[in-house]
């Protein structure tokens, strides 16, 4: 079974491990692991990483191959594809299922119908999350299919060169505004969270508000990502999410009316921008 794969071609003199970690964007750690359970080639030779290369080599990275936690259930659960790559796959997670297992939901989340997938395609490698929403927060959720591929996406958001938009239903009218308040755990809970003074540092972008029925439709845009970031921020200015029972929200919903609309990328392995959206769910709709 053969892991990811990468060829380029080099432009300039300079060494390869050089090469391999500044220009291809190779962690330490993990060219260590290609380098004892990989393979890395230039003109189809086996070269160490202290070779120098010279204009017009071609460099070839063979990735160790990559298998699923053993703890890890296929599911299967269909999936609403939003965009597929040889190394993205971008999903509409419907509300009311946990993105990743945990010991309450062991089996029947996302990742699990990822892997479902995943195996149906033939696709033999691990799941990689970029971005987490809440078991009731339905949209865009990105998964890398490599590991080396998750690791680019975390250097992408230290950039900003991946964003998210959400869409927020919520009473009232809300001015556009950015929402600069620390968010920590609250008191005698293990969820809740709540906006106090020695918390970490969380910012909210309020960047549209729009009419939506009797309601207002909110785009936000997230400059942090802290836990029940977008929940607590907005009951801090009083207009919690509809149907969120935890922050006070109006019960007019079966879940809190959050949802991932989009996210934009710097594709890490063509440099493109990508842009992915999802349709505004149904029960939205209906209320």
């Amino acid at each position: 079974m053969q892991g990811f794969m990468m060829r380029r071609v080099v432009e300039k003199s300079i060494p390869l491990r050089d090469f391999l970690m500044q220009d291809l964007g190779i962690s330490r750690k993990m060219l260590t692991l290609v380098k004892h359970e990989g393979e890395i080639e230039v003109n189809g030779i086996h070269r160490t990483v202290r070779h120098v290369l010279e204009p017009g080599d071609e460099v070839t990275v063979r990735f160790p191959p990559e298998s699923p936690s053993t703890d890890m259930v296929a599911s299967d659960r269909p999936i609403r594809i939003l965009y597929e790559d040889d190394t993205v796959l971008a999903v509409d997670k419907p509300a009311g299922i946990a993105t990743i297992p945990s010991r309450l939901h062991p089996t029947d989340t996302l990742a699990n119908a990822v892997l479902g997938y995943y195996y149906r395609i033939g696709l033999a490698s691990a799941i990689h999350v970029i971005n987490r929403l809440d078991r009731d927060t339905s949209g865009v959720v990105l998964f890398a299919k490599y590991g080396f591929i998750h690791h680019r996406f975390s250097e992408l958001q230290k950039t900003n060169a991946l964003t998210r938009s959400y869409v927020a239903l919520v009473e009232g009218e809300v001015p556009i505004q950015t929402i600069d308040a620390p968010i920590g755990r609250a008191e005698n809970s293990i969820m809740e969270r709540v906006v106090t003074r020695d918390g970490q540092r969380a910012v909210t972008h309020i960047v549209a508000c729009q009419p939506f029925g009797s309601d207002s439709l909110l785009t936000i845009r997230l400059e942090t990502g802290r836990t029940h970031q977008i929940r607590v921020h907005l009951r801090h200015i009083g207009h919690p999410l509809i149907g969120d029972s935890m922050y006070g929200g109006a019960a007019r919903l079966s879940r809190h009316a959050l949802h991932s609309a989009s996210a934009r990328f710097i594709h890490p392995m063509t440099g493109e921008e990508v842009i992915i959206e999802a349709p505004i769910p149904q029960d939205f709709q209906s209320m």
